[in-house]
């Protein structure tokens, strides 16, 4: 594993993406566990994803229109799913003392689909690890599956960071039922917006 290989994982995770954007909305209104939960989901999402990439699966992926449109129409669906609960406020993430285990189950189920029903992974991982495994290998098949390993962890990282900044704005904004309720509305429409982005992509 080389220096470039680090550099470029650290400069794509740190770029804001859907999950990031997840993990800082769970930050934002919900308790820190839950924002850790919200991270480990989305980075969860990354395992098929790269087992796609291994195995050669994304090519077919990216050969396969049909295939690739059938995948990209239900993570846009979800996506519109997620912003509109948001927004009509019911309750898809809320956190409530008597159910934390379920919610936060929800919450690293919610967090998975997102990023795993977005086609463009799968395509971005066959075309991105591949470019750090050295000819030289004798195990190209491991060494792919260790640089992910690394690549999911920068990811973790980077998210539970983002939600922690945001978490410290919590306070602010649950003392504002008003602020609350805007907050809510400004993270549906930036999915909504991400359903669009995705659409036509």
């Amino acid at each position: 594993m080389t220096l470039e290989y680090l550099l470029a994982v650290l400069i794509v995770v740190l770029v804001p993406g859907t999950g990031m954007i997840y993990t800082v909305s769970i930050g934002l209104m919900h308790k820190r566990s839950s924002m850790i939960y919200a991270a480990l989901g989305c980075t969860l999402a990354i395992t098929p994803h790269l087992f796609a990439s291994i195995f050669g699966l994304a090519t077919l992926l990216n050969s396969s229109v049909v295939l690739f449109n059938g995948l990209k129409l239900l993570g846009i669906l979800y996506l519109l799913y997620m912003a509109y609960n948001l927004y009509m406020d019911e309750g898809i993430l809320e956190i409530k003392q008597d159910k934390i285990a379920v919610d936060n189950l929800s919450i690293v189920k919610n967090g998975f689909l997102m990023n795993v029903l977005n086609p463009k992974l799968s395509v971005f991982f066959l075309a991105f690890i591949p470019q750090f495994v050295l000819k030289s290998s004798s195990e190209p098949v491991i060494d792919m599956a260790i640089l992910g390993a690394v690549f999911m962890f920068f990811t973790l990282v980077a998210f539970v960071i983002y939600g922690l900044f945001a978490h410290l704005f919590q306070q602010r904004i649950i003392q504002s039922p008003r602020i609350f309720r805007n907050v809510q509305k400004f993270f549906a429409a930036i999915f909504g917006f991400l359903a669009y982005k995705l659409a036509n992509n």
